[in-house]
């Protein structure tokens, strides 16, 4: 029973540290997990790291190629329209559902935001993209839903993959203001239009995204050549659906 318990925490482990690796933008998108190398940084035998990389599969975060091995999954056009809609369902029904902020989530979110702050006034990018997903995560986890906050912990994570694939300019100042009317109606106790918010928010995020240009495959391999980047055909335009917002009277 010990060993079986033993297992279930070393493969947690594994998922969380890829799963946080991408929520900070330190693992890309179509990156390879070697089987042997986790094995060995975690001291884990290959069935150990296998098992890890399957679940991370059902969470839509990692991907097998036959004869290949494990990537981290590089979402196309439609997946990432999908994902936004599921972030806009999940996290205005969060807010819809909340009625009160305490005095603690308050405190919580308020030092979050001024993270944020600092992290651009440094101008460290890295720090950046993971507070700005983790936001949201810490909205979350004020519901106190276990369920809620693992849905939107991988549904962060795939977002920030669809970003680094899709993204060309990073606008932290617009996602930070975006936050801090958020945190200001939910202040308010106006949690009908925090979550009003919360929808324009991802629209603008999702709006940033250059849906029509696809990841050129070798690119990691063209870097490590320092071969110059290369432009590759878009595909045809994928427009995402404006959701319709419906406001209370």
């Amino acid at each position: 029973m010990q060993d079986s318990q033993t297992s279930e925490i070393t493969q947690k482990i594994i998922e969380e540290t890829i799963v946080s690796g991408i929520l900070s933008a330190k693992i890309r998108p179509g990156t390879r997990l070697s089987e042997n190398q986790l094995a060995t940084l975690f001291g884990v035998s290959r069935t150990r790291v296998r098992e890890a990389m399957m679940r991370l599969e059902t969470r839509g975060i990692v991907h097998v190629s036959p004869r290949r091995g494990w990537f981290v999954v590089e979402p196309s056009a439609e997946e990432a329209i999908a994902v936004y809609e599921a972030r806009r369902v999940v996290e205005a029904g969060l807010l819809r559902s909340m009625r009160a902020l305490t005095d603690e989530g308050g405190k919580a979110l308020d030092a979050h935001l001024n993270e944020e702050k600092s992290a651009m006034a440094a101008g460290d990018r890295q720090r950046l993209t993971y507070l700005m997903g983790d936001f949201h995560i810490r909205i979350a986890e004020l519901s106190g839903n276990a369920i809620i906050v693992d849905i939107l912990r991988d549904l962060t994570a795939r977002t920030i993959l669809i970003s680094m694939l899709y993204q060309s300019e990073f606008h932290a100042a617009q996602s930070h203001d975006g936050h801090c009317r958020i945190f200001e109606a939910m202040q308010a106790g106006d949690f009908v239009r925090a979550a009003e918010l919360s929808i324009e928010h991802l629209d603008e995020v999702e709006m940033g995204l250059d849906l029509t240009t696809r990841p050129d495959p070798l690119s990691e391999l063209r870097s490590s050549l320092s071969l110059p980047p290369k432009a590759v055909p878009s595909g045809p335009t994928v427009r995402a659906k404006k959701p319709q917002l419906q406001r209370s009277n």
